[in-house]
């Protein structure tokens, strides 16, 4: 085992130096990875983004398409032979066709490869020709990030923490009834296990769908080809006493510790520790409608987003020998879309505040971070309406469950974050002061122009934060 360890990381450390040799000397290869929880979009993320990147007409704000130095941007087969292709073209498709509608998610790992070909800047531009900077998306789900904060707990601390989660939640009352009852100490018993993993996977499925965000285990949402196995049959239970040879308590940490080796660390081998560029997709819209605790739990979740992240820029020496880090980390508000203008740097506010404290230790680290309120594809247009004598600030849009056109208006968000932070962290049930709605608009006919992508908001500045200083 610890020979296969050695011979592990001896791999990755001449694979990490041959792609330093190339990035350097040849053609650079940005390797972005895109993540988000539940309903956060990230397959528009990913599709509007390719698509603006090729038609760049609606990116002023990156510098190289305003300057106009990108002069051309093609997909090419992705570098990674075992990964799934991006299916970018069918999800365009969705999005823009004659009756255009939001995509399938992706459920699995996948990967696409952007080449632009870019005119260099500066006192030599004339000197030199075109040069070809690689993108390698890599989306994947953000349960299985939220997984690898799992490497460091053991299965007795994973189990109280979660389970003081869930204590206040009525759909974990199934679940809490059944682990309450459970004799730890007795000899394990298949059945039993099964139905604690059972009931604990149907809460997982009713929290996401609640808007809560620390589901783990994430494959427990998401088995593939798992699906039934022992690895993905454990569930937290109260552990009040070291656990016995053959007993229950001892199953379930052993299946924990073989899901932590044999699903987590070979995601964190082979995809997560390669990435150098990161996006997080947040519905913070939709936690905040949630109410309190969903954005409180929100919050606790980004925390354990980037504590899975080694931030900070690396030396050229320490890349040669494998130890790669994230540079940058973009933390973005979804579906702005959903508000008008002149709530969305309130939006931006919440989203920063939300993620002070995460934001704080990344870039304490060394990694830059920022936080936007974007939307994607932009389904809605702005209208001022009379209502009561007052004006109202609203959206229209076409409803998702309908079809029909509808304005809407779903409440001010508070000028000062603490407004909705504050009574998130004292485990307040609902908001005193205000409701907030949220409305599911589907995707707009388009009519786009030649040269231009997808209509988005703040797409080019995500975009100049993520990728600008390498093109």
């Amino acid at each position: 085992m610890v020979i296969g360890t050695l011979a592990d990381g001896l791999t990755r450390q001449v694979e990490a130096v041959g792609d330093a040799i190339s990035e350097t000397l040849f053609e650079p290869v940005i390797r972005l990875g895109v993540t988000g929880l539940a309903r956060s979009g990230k397959t528009v993320f990913i599709t509007s983004l390719i698509a603006n990147l090729m038609d760049r007409g609606r990116m002023p704000q990156l510098v190289a398409a305003a300057d106009g130095r990108i002069e051309a941007a093609y997909l090419q087969p992705q570098p990674d032979d075992t990964i799934p292709r991006f299916e970018y073209e069918n999800h365009l498709a969705a999005l823009t066709g004659p009756e255009p509608h939001w995509p399938e998610s992706t459920r699995t790992i996948s990967e696409l490869r952007l080449s632009l070909k870019v005119r260099p800047k500066g006192l030599l531009s004339g000197l030199q020709g075109l040069r070809t900077v690689h993108l390698d998306i890599v989306d994947y789900p953000g349960e299985w990030l939220l997984d690898l904060g799992l490497l460091e707990k053991s299965y007795g601390e994973w189990s109280r923490d979660m389970l003081g989660r869930l204590a206040g939640r009525a759909s974990a009352q199934e679940f809490l009834a059944r682990a309450g009852v459970a004799e730890v100490g007795a000899p394990h018993d298949e059945a039993v296990a099964q139905e604690l993993a059972r009931t604990y996977t149907d809460y997982l499925h009713r929290a996401r769908a609640e808007g809560f965000s620390d589901c783990t285990p994430g494959r427990f949402l998401l088995p593939g080809d798992l699906a039934g196995s022992p690895v993905l049959t454990f569930a937290p239970l109260p552990v009040t006493e070291a656990s016995k040879r053959g007993s229950l308590l001892r199953e379930m940490e052993r299946r924990f510790d073989a899901y932590k080796s044999r699903v987590v660390k070979p995601f964190f081998r082979d995809h997560f520790a390669r990435i150098d560029r990161q996006v997080v997709l947040v519905d913070a819209l939709g936690a905040i409608h949630s109410g309190p605790r969903a954005v409180e739990d929100l919050r606790l979740a980004m925390g354990d987003i980037l504590g899975a992240f080694r931030p900070g820029r690396t030396a050229f020496l320490t890349r040669l020998l494998g130890a790669k880090r994230v540079e940058k980390i973009l933390f973005a508000a979804t579906k702005s879309d959903h508000l008008h203008q002149s709530q969305h740097a309130r939006l931006s506010a919440i989203m920063q505040a939300l993620l002070r404290e995460a934001r704080d230790r990344a870039d304490f680290a060394g990694a830059e971070t920022q936080a936007l309120a974007i939307a994607s594809l932009r389904a809605t247009t702005e209208e001022t309406l009379t209502h009561d004598g007052r004006q109202v600030d609203c959206v229209r849009g076409r409803l998702l469950d309908t079809g029909k056109q509808a304005a809407f208006y779903p409440g001010a968000l508070p000028e000062d974050p603490a407004r909705l932070l504050s009574p998130a962290r004292k485990g307040a049930e609902k908001w005193l002061d205000a409701d907030y709605e949220v409305m599911k608009f589907a995707p707009a006919a388009l009519s786009l122009k030649p040269g231009e992508g997808p209509p988005h908001i703040r797409l080019d500045r995500a975009a100049q934060f993520l990728i600008g200083d390498r093109l």
